[in-house]
């Protein structure tokens, strides 16, 4: 069988797979995959999310979805809640280490992708 030059991306795609089978486990989904992007992306520019925020973005699913995922992501570990010292009702919902280290990951695959190329 002829080998064909893979891309890029799907490298790094291959990357990724293979870290998953080195690290199996509760892995994230597709939604909850957009939230913590959304969340990263809005703390990278310096932008304050409330739960309230994450739980209107309807392109992603229903308000119940969305909360569940963003549970989810808490108790994974990818993004803790900050309660508003002035009205308990707001949380600010912010990336942790463990978020900052899921990204490094990634880009460690992508910069092997584009390297290999």
């Amino acid at each position: 069988m002829k080998l064909i030059k893979t891309s890029s991306y799907i490298r790094f795609l291959q990357f990724l797979d293979s870290l998953d089978r080195i690290n199996p486990g509760k892995k994230l989904d597709s939604t909850e995959e957009q939230i913590l992007n959304y969340v990263s992306l809005g703390y990278a520019q310096g932008q304050e999310l409330l739960v309230g925020d994450l739980i209107h973005l309807d392109h992603l699913g229903s308000q119940a979805t969305l909360h569940g995922r963003l549970k989810n992501l808490v108790a994974m570990g990818y993004v803790q809640l900050i309660e508003d010292k002035n009205d308990a009702r707001k949380k600010a919902v912010m990336p942790t280490v463990k978020a900052r280290k899921y990204y490094d990951t990634l880009s460690t695959c992508l910069e092997k992708a584009f390297k290999n190329s």
